[in-house]
């Protein structure tokens, strides 16, 4: 692997990243001790403010009527403030042909093209290859199973086949993991030595289920493997625990948006470490208020580098908790618990986390693997319906037992429908949304 070492530090020299400045001053920002973290981490938050107010329109007309040296007035930002050409988003100095752009994915039903600059997407290199480091994974040798979506357009296509074959990855597309494919994907890891598996959870989890069908495990099958990384979808215990099993690996949660960086990555102790280095993260109530830790707040983060594009205060769209024992240097992701328009609206009024639906649900039906994958829409507000993929129809008995587990952990009088489908929709990008309110 060698020559992927070669071609892949030579892709980021020739994109115009500055990774030894980047490595050099992650490096030092991981080495402060507690006592000075905090002596780094409020001033460069300042500094990020003050860049935007003093050289970006759009944050200027944001802030005109706000203390900007007052933390807690300045405001929230969300995507919908991004609606507007990229051009007329950037901090003077910058144009779209000096910084890295590119753009979500959409699953939060918001898309849009975002910029970074340079240095602080160096940064995010640099982060990336520290954490993944920690399992052993060396980005200059590495060679990585990718289960992700690609575009289907000629040019798309092209342009991230390149990109796996410059990162030193294999990519098994997923739009279609039926088990002749899937067939195909154990064929390949037992010819292939590859060393971590990188993608979609909910695929990483199909592709499990089937190996546990066949009685695998996937380490006996390519001994080359060290750890798994799942990412951009909910990982539930069971399936971590399924996952286990059925690799033989470790299991990595990992938490990130591209227009960000990686937000919490698990680290060797278990612990689902929030990115304190180059973000800023805050856990705030609907008033914005900064909740204690240990209780639920929406996601808001700070990118504390990028002077191309502002993403201050900006809410991602996604509740979680952190730890009680969180420090500043140290945050902990207790509990990521879905993104706030995943909210189901009940007859009688009371608002439920959509997932809490698939919480129950995936603990009855998945109890004999007949179940391969399942989403819950709301229709109406007492309408439900569950789309589900098995290798046998639901028995009347299993669909009574769900309806009353849900009435039991929700309310009573609620309507579902249950649609047994071959495969079931993903978004454009191949991710799996769980829980669908289309009211």
């Amino acid at each position: 692997m060698n020559r992927v070492f070669r071609l892949f530090d030579f892709s980021l020299q020739m994109q115009g990243f500055p990774m030894k400045k980047a490595k050099k001053q992650y490096a030092q920002i991981r080495n402060l001790s507690s006592e000075k973290f905090a002596d780094y981490l409020l001033p460069q938050r300042e500094a990020i403010v003050a860049h935007h107010v003093q050289h970006n329109p759009l944050y200027q007309q944001l802030v005109s009527q706000k203390n900007s040296a007052d933390w807690l007035s300045l405001p929230i930002m969300t995507k919908k403030h991004f609606q507007q050409p990229l051009a007329q988003r950037l901090s003077e100095g910058y144009t779209v042909k000096n910084v890295y752009v590119n753009k979500t994915s959409g699953s939060s039903g918001d898309p849009f093209i975002f910029a970074k600059d340079k240095f602080s997407h160096a940064l995010t290199w640099a982060n990336i290859i520290t954490q993944f480091g920690q399992f052993g994974i060396d980005f200059n040798t590495s060679y990585q199973a990718r289960f992700y979506g690609i575009p289907l357009d000629t040019m798309g296509y092209a342009k991230e086949r390149l990109k796996d074959f410059l990162s030193g990855r294999f990519r098994f597309p997923i739009f279609d993991l039926s088990d002749k494919v899937l067939e195909e994907v154990l064929a390949t890891f037992r010819r292939k030595k590859f060393d971590n598996i990188n993608g979609y959870t909910s695929s990483i989890v199909l592709f499990a289920k089937f190996l546990q069908q066949k009685n695998i495990v996937l380490k006996d099958v390519c001994p080359t493997l060290k750890c798994c990384v799942v990412t951009s979808e909910m990982l539930f215990p069971e399936d971590k625990i399924l996952l286990e099993n059925q690799f033989g690996i470790p299991i990595i949660n990992e938490y990130g948006a591209s227009e960000l960086d990686l937000i919490a990555f698990q680290n060797p102790k278990g612990e689902w470490q929030v990115n304190a280095e180059t973000l800023f993260v805050e856990i705030l109530d609907a008033q914005d208020n900064p909740v204690p830790n240990g209780q639920e707040g929406r996601i808001v983060i700070t990118s504390l580098y990028n002077k191309a594009h502002p993403f201050i205060r900006y809410d991602i769209g996604d509740l979680g908790i952190l730890d009680e024992k969180s420090t500043l240097q140290k945050p902990i992701l207790h509990k990521l618990i879905g993104r706030t328009n995943d909210i189901a609206v009940l007859p009688s009024g009371k608002k439920s986390p959509g997932l809490t639906f698939y919480y129950v649900t995936k603990s009855i039906i998945e109890d004999d693997g007949n179940v391969q994958e399942f989403v819950i829409k709301q229709t109406k507000i007492d309408t439900f319906e569950i789309e589900y993929v098995s290798r046998i129809a639901l028995t009347l008995p299993q669909i009574k037992a769900i309806e009353q587990a849900i009435e039991t952990y929700l309310e009573s009088g609620l309507t579902f429908h249950f649609s047994r489908k071959e495969t079931l929709v993903r978004s454009k990008s191949g991710k799996l949304k769980q829980f669908v309110s289309l009211i």
